[in-house]
């Protein structure tokens, strides 16, 4: 038997044997409420060091906390990585915070510096696609794809070319590649195409009203990349300023459209590649945002719809969430064949175009930009939802601390200056992850914090549709 036989219950020897030992040293409870603290990160950090806090005035330590008073002389903290291939309970996190920044640009938040007043201001919900570099196995609208059969929903061929020998990876990494820059380039073109609709100069444009956005990043079956955005139109001042008479949905529709066919990234000849300009598809979608109780497009499932792209990364593509430092780790990595051309094919073009750094990002398929990003006036910033849930924490355990100090009979925390007290602290880097056993209960729990969430989720959802109904009968 080996090492990783799988035992009764489902569960592999070595987990087995971590379980045994982690259970073997006595603070099981203790490790378990760390890894709770961390929402069952599954790749956590590990620090050690230690905090002190001292009275100044006489030197004494009122209180210290140190890592070889925890579980495995070390402390653990949340990675804080954003995809959901990497770690769940992290994505989950980020995915939340995203959900609150798009919903507050759709229909204000004075918690969060935007007022209600921007669900009045022109909203609209766009898509912006990648061109075609050959044909692709599909499912159109007739329900009968070009090769002749009908695929379903989870068929592998989805997204493969027809014919591998005429489809043009170089151009489909060049164009994942360039995909950041040519959305920066349509959003001048877009306050350039409202400014002419508007009939105000372009240099004035500022003056009297602002385009705003939120976007994320995702990646279609044939790894090209596409982007979802929530596109508004406001005063001068962003969301605070209302948007002047002439700005209405239809103008927005009309500027995007135009922008995106107007918007080029030019790519000069290198080795055995011609000249290109960069475009977007044909493919504009353009939806007006209507509000919670109407039957359009509503803001929360917009918001929900790019909260859970900005936790993607390469998924549907069936490529990898971690760089290739060698191009020969390539051939022991399974990956569908398309995929395997398409980071081929970004090692083929680093030589060439050595600025672009192909090779780096050849796991993204030549994609090298932020998921998700927004306009400087959108919304609230992720930084600023971050630092809520970092103060809200602090709060929490500077209470324990007072109430830790005031039990063993010392003064209140409260009631001194802040120059009475001194706090020392060391931390040092201590390694990364989790042991078979740890990864066990990470994964139970942040299964079950999920499960509470949905659960708290379902009854708000439950008490707000019953207010709505008492409200409609007085």
């Amino acid at each position: 038997m080996t090492d990783r036989a799988i035992r009764p219950g489902g569960l592999d020897r070595l987990t087995v044997l971590d379980l045994a030992r982690l259970a073997s040293r006595g603070d099981l409870a203790a490790l378990h409420e760390q890894i709770r603290r961390t929402g069952g990160c599954a790749q956590p950090i590990h620090v050690r060091g230690w905090r002190k806090l001292i009275h100044a005035p006489t030197g004494v330590v009122w209180h210290e906390f140190s890592t070889q008073n925890q579980p495995g002389g070390r402390l653990k903290l949340a990675c804080g990585n954003r995809r959901a291939s990497r770690c769940p309970s992290c994505a989950r996190t980020y995915a939340a915070d995203t959900f609150h920044l798009v919903r507050a640009g759709l229909i204000g938040d004075e918690s969060k510096g935007v007022p209600a007043t921007v669900r009045e201001h022109p909203r609209v919900f766009a898509t912006l696609t990648a061109p075609s570099f050959g044909p692709v196995h599909n499912r159109p609208d007739t329900g009968t794809c070009r090769c002749g059969a009908t695929h379903g929903e989870h068929d592998a061929r989805l997204g493969t070319p027809l014919n591998v020998d005429r489809y043009d990876y170089a151009h489909a990494a060049l164009w994942n590649n360039h995909a950041p820059d040519l959305w920066r380039r349509f959003t001048i073109y877009l306050r350039r195409e409202v400014a002419a609709r508007a009939g105000v100069p372009r240099s004035r444009l500022g003056e009297v009203a602002r385009v705003s956005f939120g976007k994320v990043a995702e990646y279609q079956r044939r790894g090209a990349v596409h982007f979802h955005a929530v596109i508004r139109l406001d005063g001068p001042a962003g969301a605070d300023t209302a948007p002047p008479a002439w700005a209405t949905v239809q103008l927005l529709d009309d500027a995007i459209r135009a922008a995106a066919r107007s918007a080029g990234i030019p790519v000069a000849a290198a080795g055995n590649q011609p000249a290109r300009v960069l475009r977007w598809g044909t493919q504009v979608d353009v939806r007006p945002i209507g509000a919670l109780a109407s039957g359009e497009l509503t803001e929360e499932a917009v918001a929900a719809y790019v909260a859970k792209y900005a936790t993607k990364s390469t998924e549907a593509t069936g490529a990898l969430d971690r760089r290739i430092v060698e191009r020969h780790e390539l051939e022991r990595m399974e990956v569908p064949e398309h995929t395997r051309r398409l980071i081929a094919a970004c090692w083929d073009l680093d030589a060439l175009y050595p600025d672009r750094r192909l090779a780096q990002w050849s796991h993204m398929l030549g994609f090298r930009g932020h998921f998700s990003s927004k306009s400087p006036r959108y919304s609230v910033t992720l930084g600023a939802l971050r630092q809520v849930r970092a103060d809200y924490r602090a709060a929490q355990a500077r209470e324990d601390l007072r109430e830790r100090l005031l039990a063993a009979g010392l003064p209140d925390l409260d009631d001194l200056p802040e120059t009475e007290t001194l706090v020392l602290a060391h931390w040092a880097f201590a390694g990364s992850g989790n042991t078979p056993g740890e990864s066990l209960l990470a994964a139970s729990i942040a299964r079950d914090l999920e499960e509470n969430r949905t659960t708290t989720r379902e009854e708000m959802a439950q008490l707000l549709a019953q207010e709505e109904e008492a409200s409609a009968w007085l």
